[in-house]
């Protein structure tokens, strides 16, 4: 097999009959808004952190929960090994 040269086919270019997206980019160099886009984008970042965060304490929760009743049932069968004895 040949190597894969800048002006041979790749194998999705064979099997794709639409046309590659044009990319234009502006003057200033940004995304099209500038500062404004970028507030808008921490915003909506810092708004996914606190929603991250809740559901990451709501999961600490349950597994605080869980490993808690996992202990006291290992606690009540060692206790009614013993007892037996």
């Amino acid at each position: 097999m040949a190597g894969n040269s800048s002006y041979e086919t790749s194998w999705a270019d064979q099997w794709d009959y639409n046309k590659d997206p044009v990319v234009y980019h502006s003057k200033d160099g940004g995304g099209g808004g500038g500062s404004n886009s970028t507030a808008k984008y921490k915003q909506k970042v810092g708004e996914g952190l606190g929603k991250t965060k809740q559901v990451a304490s709501i999961g600490f929760k349950k597994v605080k929960e869980g490993t808690s009743v996992g202990f006291q049932w290992i606690k009540e069968k060692y206790q009614k090994t013993t007892q037996k004895r």
